[in-house]
């Protein structure tokens, strides 16, 4: 059956309308997915990532503010430089440099990410507690301060966050 001009495709149907925000030396939030979420591939090869991001910061250059690398996802808060708002070939340029050097041009990323305007200093804040306590709210751990893949370590030594930040099991 033919599609009648009323009708959207799949894809339209998923992503209608959507727009990025592009807002020159913005801070954004991302979470970005692996095509097959029942993979591990961001944290068994968490050093060709952290790789393929800090080649793409020295080519590119932006704030990496927080990140949290969890099995089969990733969350981040970037700053772009003043006048820059182009996230969305870093993305491209970071996903490639994984891939290429993990599995070749096998597609392991979903095609898209999220991307959310960070607009005031509460946003920005709000999102880096999201960032850090994750892998809390997956179940990988019982505190913050017991998952390796995350930037809370370097927050905790800055004094913005208390080694035993988010308690025991995750509440407070």
């Amino acid at each position: 059956m033919p599609i009648s001009a009323e009708q959207p495709t799949a894809k339209e149907a998923r992503m209608p309308n959507y727009r990025r925000n592009y807002v020159p030396g913005g801070s954004y939030f991302f979470t970005v997915n692996l095509n097959d979420r029942r993979q591990d591939l961001l944290t068994r090869h968490w050093p060709l990532l952290r790789r393929a991001i800090q080649a793409v910061q020295g080519c590119h250059p932006f704030r990496l503010d927080a990140l949290v690398v969890l099995p089969d996802h990733l969350h981040t808060v970037w700053t772009l430089p003043e006048g820059d708002a182009d996230f969305s070939s870093r993305w491209r340029a970071v996903k490639s440099r994984f891939s290429k050097a993990l599995a070749g041009d096998r597609p392991i990323w979903q095609p898209r990410f999220w991307e959310h305007t960070l607009k005031d200093e509460g946003s920005y804040r709000r999102h880096l507690d999201y960032v850090h306590r994750n892998p809390v709210k997956h179940g990988w751990v019982r505190r913050v301060r017991d998952w390796p893949y995350s930037t809370f370590h370097r927050y905790v030594e800055k004094g913005v966050y208390s080694l035993d930040w988010m308690g025991g099991a995750g509440q407070g």
